[in-house]
């Protein structure tokens, strides 16, 4: 079996819609791909830039953990759970959709792009009560190494996912490094958001995106101004709704 496969920045579905370029690495709205419906329990990467002052209107969501990870700019959310907020670079905002919230996201800016990553990953229960999380953290807690953001159990002042799911980011320039050994029997899939670097010798673009599986140590090293998620999940191909 491969190792580690490779999931190219330029082979992504793309959306342009004026106001709105989206990447997507995996199948969403009118990108379809038979050979890219999710991982694991990962089911949507879109890689989004909106123009100033424009934005997502209110739509609903369900039975999805939906979180939003800012590189640049400012995003606005509003929800029908009461939540308003302006997320920027560092934050990290997670809705859990459960039994149905509505929600818009719009750039706050009147005259800078936004540019964020929108991630969806599958729950472990349906109907639970919608809630909203948001959590700031520092390029220094992220700096050289992966700092956990998204965990099952809140660990380490992570917010807090319905499934069996850790996600993990990182800044990495130059010599710095940082090695994660994840669990016998569990998968992973790295994210490049930004810049360059090596993943276990590999090298990886912005917008490459890598599926792991039977390898237990991830090594990110060589970093040119490089942003990286990392995510550990349950081994299984294809994300299934609980």
């Amino acid at each position: 079996i491969i190792m580690l496969t490779l999931r190219k920045a330029s082979d992504r579905g793309i959306a342009r819609h004026g106001w709105l370029t989206s990447f997507h690495t995996f199948s969403f709205a009118s990108y379809r791909d038979l050979n890219q419906q999710g991982f694991s329990d990962l089911l949507v990467i879109n890689d989004d830039r909106v123009a100033a002052a424009k934005g997502f209107g209110q739509h609903p969501h369900r039975d999805m953990e939906i979180f939003s990870y800012v590189l640049e700019g400012a995003l606005e959310h509003k929800d029908t759970l009461g939540t308003g907020s302006v997320i920027r670079p560092g934050d990290v905002q997670l809705m859990s959709a459960g039994s149905g919230v509505a929600h818009s996201e719009f750039n706050h800016s009147a005259d800078e792009p936004v540019h964020f990553l929108q991630i969806w990953i599958v729950p472990n229960v349906s109907g639970a009560t919608p809630r909203y999380q948001q959590e700031h953290f520092s390029r220094e807690q992220k700096q050289g190494r992966l700092q956990l953001i998204i965990s099952p159990d809140g660990a380490d002042g992570s917010l807090q996912v319905r499934q069996d799911a850790r996600v993990y980011a990182g800044l990495f320039d130059g010599e710095q490094s940082a090695t994660l050994t994840l669990a016998p029997d569990r998968y992973a899939y790295v994210h490049v958001a930004r810049g360059t670097v090596e993943l276990n010798g590999v090298p990886l673009q912005e917008g490459d995106g890598v599926r792991v599986r039977e390898e237990q140590v991830l090594t990110l090293r060589n970093g040119q101004d490089a942003e990286v998620l990392v995510f550990d999940l349950r081994p299984q191909e294809l994300p299934q709704m609980p």
